[in-house]
């Protein structure tokens, strides 16, 4: 079964802030490199969705929906239902993830 990738505006968000802090502290070309690779790892989604894991700081909550891959140091949050693959936050994992995670996912 193919998936479809769905991304929700709070990850487009998510992306749009990387690319601006990485374009502001490097360069354009090396934000636009940054994103195009996030995206493959995205989009990879389609093919493998159980490649993902419960986020470590989700595991003692009892939530089991949501998942995560990784493209280090970004964490990619998503959530699988049916055939789709909503991407919720592309994460820093440098940041506090457990905080941001709370205010995004228990509102």
């Amino acid at each position: 079964m193919k998936y479809k990738v769905l991304i929700d505006p709070q990850a487009k968000q998510d992306l749009k802030e990387i690319f601006s802090y990485v374009a502001a502290y490097d360069s354009i070309p090396s934000a636009n490199k940054l994103l195009d690779a996030i995206e493959r790892a995205l989009y990879k989604l389609e093919e493998y969705p159980e490649r993902g894991h419960v986020p470590i700081e989700l595991r003692n909550t009892g939530i089991k929906k949501y998942l995560e891959i990784h493209y280090k140091p970004y964490r990619i949050i998503f959530e699988i239902e049916g055939g789709l693959i909503y991407i919720h936050s592309v994460l820093d994992g440098r940041r506090n993830v457990q905080e941001i995670l709370r205010e995004r996912l228990f509102r």
